[in-house]
């Protein structure tokens, strides 16, 4: 069993070494008057394996970890 939230978005940038930047998209509907809206977030995510620009990708959510 996993924890956390598992995301799917696109590489969007990987300027650093091993992070890259992701974007991922939510579709959802509007509650008072049901008009599709899309929410969009960028999260930066740790890369050891250099993933390409505009793959789609899976992103789970950690604990804090401290370096």
């Amino acid at each position: 069993m996993t924890k956390g939230k598992i995301l799917t978005g696109k590489v969007i940038a990987a300027k650093s070494p091993k992070t890259l930047t992701v974007l991922v998209e939510t579709v959802y509907r509007y509650p008072k008057y049901g008009k599709v809206m899309r929410r969009r977030k960028k999260y930066l995510v740790h890369d050891e394996k250099g993933v390409a620009i505009n793959r789609t990708v899976k992103i789970r959510e950690t604990r804090p970890i401290s370096k």
